[in-house]
């Protein structure tokens, strides 16, 4: 299929090619399911322009896949501001906030997996996107905060958010991979993991990292007979 040559752009309208750019590179992704099917070639098709057209916006692929990833970032970020509330504990801000979590990635699993699966570049450059970006920081700031109010045991809270976000992106990963499975209603579900991964890390911190499960089950056997 031969490409339809786009217009020339307005002067002034680079912005909105880089967006068409962007959103043809998210369509291609979704529709191969793998980064290395992607082209700029087959980019600059679906736009309508050629090749150098796209090297005046993204250096190479890596550069546009980044972008894509960022975008997805973005998103998500906006999607966990919407649903936090300053007025509520640490403790129910990262449950709501683990929520939003997971309701992004259940509308949005082609956009969700491009940003968690297929993160493109080297892996240093892959790394600090991740880390550096609004929405990894934002749980990171609640996770603190959740130290600050010691419900945690203060120190670094960047171990405690990787520990959380393992248990949002395997419960997630797994409804969007195996939707057959029978796990009821997605947010009930989601909403028990965590729970279980907040409140789990918030007591292990009281018995000591050292504790093992053994020692869980009598900690809670006695707090269970003294009620």
């Amino acid at each position: 299929m031969t490409a339809v040559r786009r217009p020339r752009s307005a002067r002034g309208a680079g912005g909105a090619l880089r967006e068409e750019i962007l959103d043809a590179t998210r369509e291609l992704l979704a529709r191969t399911g793998n980064a290395d099917a992607v082209s700029i070639r087959e980019v600059g098709r679906l736009v309508g322009v050629s090749a150098p057209s796209i090297y005046r916006h993204f250096a190479d692929k890596d550069a546009l896949l980044e972008a894509v990833v960022a975008q997805v970032f973005e998103n998500l970020d906006a999607a966990i501001v919407a649903a936090t509330d300053p007025g509520l504990s640490p403790i129910m801000r990262l449950r709501a906030q683990g929520l939003a979590y997971v309701r992004f990635a259940l509308d949005h699993p082609e956009q969700y997996r491009i940003a968690t699966v297929n993160a493109p570049g080297d892996r240093p450059r892959a790394v600090d996107q991740v880390l550096g970006s609004a929405v990894f920081q934002r749980l990171s700031q609640t996770v603190r905060e959740a130290m600050d109010s010691g419900l945690l045991t203060p120190g670094d809270p960047v171990p405690v958010m990787l520990q959380l976000w393992a248990s949002a992106h395997g419960i997630v990963s797994l409804m969007i991979a195996k939707p057959f499975l029978p796990w009821g209603d997605p947010e009930e579900i989601a909403d028990r993991v965590l729970g279980a991964a907040c409140v789990g890390r918030a007591a292990l911190d009281i018995m000591g990292e050292d504790a093992t499960p053994d020692d869980a089950v009598a900690w809670l056997k006695r707090i269970r007979d003294r009620g």
